[in-house]
């Protein structure tokens, strides 16, 4: 399947934690990368596309700020890392996108706000009326406030949800390794079909800061293209990935094509 970057209109970008925090880094050791991914981001809301972001991070700088070494294990000890650093990641986004004349919004979602049809429709509501205000949407779990019962578990998940809630064209999910790996280490280009000999490739993440790995990204392309939107697994630390991406995203990373009938 091939589609064209004109087609690509409305992304949603997810950016994890692994890519804006460097195991042992100080606590700017976000700045560089946030800014060069701003800037892209940036670029393409000014050709007219919608892009919502759906970053992770939060608890991993609140870990630098508290100087945690490791991830918290305790629902309340996630939660209180989770608070102290949501706001150090929502000013730096603000920081950067105001200097490319954007503002940004802080939305903040559970499980359930997918699962109760009314606060899904809210938070449709939300978001179509940010594009119209030309807002950039971040998105992140509410750690804050999520049980286990109600956890994502991983951010991942929540984009491929968050593209299939806003009818996204493409779902964009950057991390810190060039994409899904063959037993003999190359980069797998285009994957038709996820099967469980393709899932046994992906490996659990071992970040002290992070969760999920190439695992929950490989689900998070099952919900995207079986709701009918191609996924992209690629290496955020690239120059210009995401612009570059939308040219042809079978070029960069792995692609995932769409699978089931994309609804509007």
């Amino acid at each position: 399947m091939r589609q064209s970057a004109k087609g690509y209109n409305r992304v949603v970008v997810k950016i994890g934690a692994s890519l804006l925090f460097a195991q042992d880094a100080g606590q700017d050791c976000f700045i560089y990368p946030m800014r060069e991914l701003a800037s892209q981001i940036a670029h393409l809301r000014r050709e007219g596309r919608e892009i919502a972001v759906v970053s992770s991070g939060a608890i991993a700088a609140g870990m630098r700020i508290l100087k945690m070494k490791t991830r918290p294990r305790e629902l309340a000890s996630l939660q209180a890392t989770a608070a102290v650093g949501q706001h150090l990641l929502m000013s730096q986004y603000q920081r950067f996108f105001k200097k490319r004349s954007l503002d940004c919004a802080q939305v903040l979602l559970t499980r359930d706000d997918f699962n109760i049809r009314k606060r899904y429709l809210n938070v449709k509501a939300t978001l179509w009326q940010l594009f119209r205000s030309n807002i950039i949407p971040v998105i992140n779990e509410n750690d804050t406030v999520a049980t286990e019962e109600i956890k994502f578990g991983d951010n991942d998940c929540l984009s491929a949800y968050t593209a299939e809630l806003i009818s996204a064209d493409l779902l964009i999910i950057l991390t810190d390794v060039d994409g899904l790996f063959d037993k003999e280490g190359k980069v797998i280009r285009i994957v038709p079909k996820i099967t469980p000999a393709v899932r046994a490739l992906a490996c659990p993440t071992d970040k002290p800061s992070c969760v999920g790995g190439m695992v929950t990204k490989i689900d998070a392309a099952r919900i995207s293209t079986d709701a009918g939107i191609p996924c992209l697994i690629a290496n955020g630390k690239k120059k210009n990935i995401i612009i570059s991406s939308l040219r042809n995203p079978q070029l960069y990373g792995t692609f995932f094509p769409r699978r089931g009938a994309r609804c509007r």
